[in-house]
């Protein structure tokens, strides 16, 4: 058969049942055996689109995303996605055409060194340079993208060999020698793990979005439960354990509760499981969780004492590791009243440094109750998308996530335009839950062209748009750090989003008070199809508590 026709049976055999993309001249002949192979297609408007997309598929089902483009211009737009998926361990699988190999390093029409380009920000690619390596290519790009810690993987194939005809046999056997990931962890770390526990004062169960990866949530629940240990998240790790719940502390970091930062400066003992300390949670360094000792579980050797030394270092899988930890603790039979003097110190510090704001005193809508009313109207159900900026942060810190992959945003790499695409994935991925996004009018202009393939396709995703006609968290960080010196962040009343709507053939919206504002949105969510939402809130107002950058966790400020 045709090597194009090869490609989409290792696809069936991968359980790929839909495939975001756009054709173009080096992936022609791929888009010709879509015609016949039976798997739902999705033409996006733009490859980074479509790239996002993928990511949402993946994040919302747990299961690999799939995004194809064309050479060059088509290639590079998936830049940003490949990064993104990479930033925060998705598993997507990005298939991209390329010229043919007699024009390779000719610098012909569309070529691009797609290899050399994404080498950085893939965890494996694929140069095929004879049609015979096609099968075998794709079905080693799945088996990398799923497996240990997941990422994305790029195939690149040149058009002439893609045309190529080869006798094809079902690949059944994927085995990389060179690719060995530990799962079990080892016992005798887990042991010491759980003595550790056992033995500490001030605990914290500090988790990422590993968790999630793993589908190991059920099992961090019993731990937690059963040691009576206090819990916080990363952004990325929000529905890992369910809230809202006693022994949840809110998100840490930046943007993080007070309770759940202080908590980490003043523990004796953090378990951090599938979670990187980066930037964002750690704050200054060197005045990280001064007091703590740490255990750290993570499948990425790599990430083991890369920013933080480990005392108690477990490489494995989160799901594996967590469940055989809590045996063990279980089987030490703790005295849980260790804990109470540190439950106290944390119900003070929950009681005296809430999540809060000043409201409105006429029919304004503030943000944060944007967010609220949102999680009213859902009743917490939906699957939230968001973009990122102070709009992401007000909905991690006000919409509380009961369970996993409910909240799929970007965290690693930051991605404006990741949103609404994201949202479209994730509909597809789940077309019996209901997907909102949660937008920025910065950020929602970046992928608004997506629009069209929701409409075109039906995909009824409903996009919140939180106007304050800036953009926001830079007008923000130049209020508090540059004396209000406003540069360039000014958005103006600029566009028509109910207009704009209307004209990609979804229905547009606009809401400006908040004592109907519950019921206009369960109005959008009621609405056939994609809607767009302009909510109108409060032009400046700031995301707090905030831990200015460079700064450690008890200098928290508003």
């Amino acid at each position: 058969m045709r090597a194009v026709d090869a490609i989409m049976e290792c696809l069936k055999a991968e359980g790929v049942d839909v495939v975001f993309g756009l054709p173009g001249g080096a992936n022609l002949p791929t888009y010709d055996a879509f015609v016949d192979a039976g798997i739902r297609h999705i033409l996006v408007r733009h490859e980074a689109g479509g790239g996002h997309a993928a990511e949402g598929y993946a994040k919302a089902t747990g299961k690999v995303g799939v995004a194809f483009a064309t050479s060059g211009p088509g290639a590079t737009n998936l830049v940003t996605p490949i990064c993104d998926a990479m930033m925060d361990s998705v598993p997507v699988v990005f298939i991209t055409g390329q010229v043919r190999t007699d024009l390779l390093g000719t610098d012909g029409f569309q070529e691009a060194d797609t290899l050399g380009i994404t080498l950085p920000i893939v965890k494996h690619s694929f140069m095929v340079q004879h049609p015979l390596e096609i099968p075998r290519a794709i079905h080693e790009a799945f088996h990398l993208a799923r497996t240990g810690r997941p990422g994305p993987t790029l195939v690149d194939i040149p058009v002439d060999l893609s045309r190529a005809e080869i006798p094809y046999e079902p690949v059944t056997d994927v085995r990389l020698p060179g690719y060995q990931p530990t799962f079990e962890g080892n016992q005798k770390q887990i042991r010491q793990a759980a003595k550790a526990l056992a033995a500490a004062q001030r605990p914290v169960l500090y988790v990422g979005g590993g968790v999630i990866a793993a589908e190991g949530s059920q099992e961090l629940r019993e731990l937690a439960i059963s040691g009576h240990f206090p819990v916080t998240s990363t952004v990325m790790g929000l529905g890992a354990f369910g809230a809202p719940h006693p022994q949840w502390l809110g998100m840490l970091g930046m943007h993080g509760t007070r309770t759940a930062n202080y908590a980490m400066d003043e523990a004796d003992l953090i378990c951090a499981i599938g979670a990187r300390f980066d930037d964002r949670i750690t704050g200054k360094l060197s005045e990280f969780a001064p007091h703590a000792k740490f255990i750290h579980i993570d499948i990425d050797p790599a990430e083991i004492s890369k920013n933080v030394p480990a005392h108690i270092p477990i490489v494995g899988d989160a799901k594996s590791v967590v469940a055989k930890l809590a045996v063990e603790y279980r089987a030490l039979a703790a005295d849980p009243a260790r804990l109470d003097e540190w439950w106290a110190r944390i119900r003070a510090w929950q009681e005296q440094y809430p999540l809060r704001y000043e409201e409105s005193e006429d029919s304004e809508i503030k943000p944060q109750y944007m967010i609220q009313a949102l999680y009213e109207a859902t009743g917490g159900e939906a699957i939230i998308t968001s973009d990122v900026g102070q709009h992401q942060m007000w909905a991690a810190q006000y919409y509380d996530f009961p369970e996993p992959r409910r909240w799929i945003n970007s965290g690693g790499l930051g991605t404006m335009g990741f949103g609404l695409p994201s949202a479209m994935g994730a509909a597809v991925g789940c077309p019996d839950q209901l997907v909102c996004c949660v937008a920025g009018d910065g950020s929602v202009q970046m992928n608004m062209q997506e629009l069209a393939t929701c409409a075109q396709e039906q995909i009824p995703i409903k996009v919140f748009i939180m106007n304050n006609g800036y953009l926001g968290m830079v007008r923000q960080w130049q209020e508090l750090f540059w004396e209000k010196r406003y540069s360039h962040v000014d958005m103006g009343d600029y566009p028509d989003f109910v207009k704009v709507a209307e004209a990609y053939g979804a229905t547009g919206m606009r809401f400006e008070d908040k004592g109907t504002l519950v019921d206009d949105m369960r109005r959008a969510i009621a609405t056939p199809g994609p809607v767009l939402v302009d909510v109108r809130v409060t032009r400046e107002e700031n995301t707090y508590p905030m831990i200015p950058a460079g700064k450690a966790a008890r200098e928290m400020e508003g």
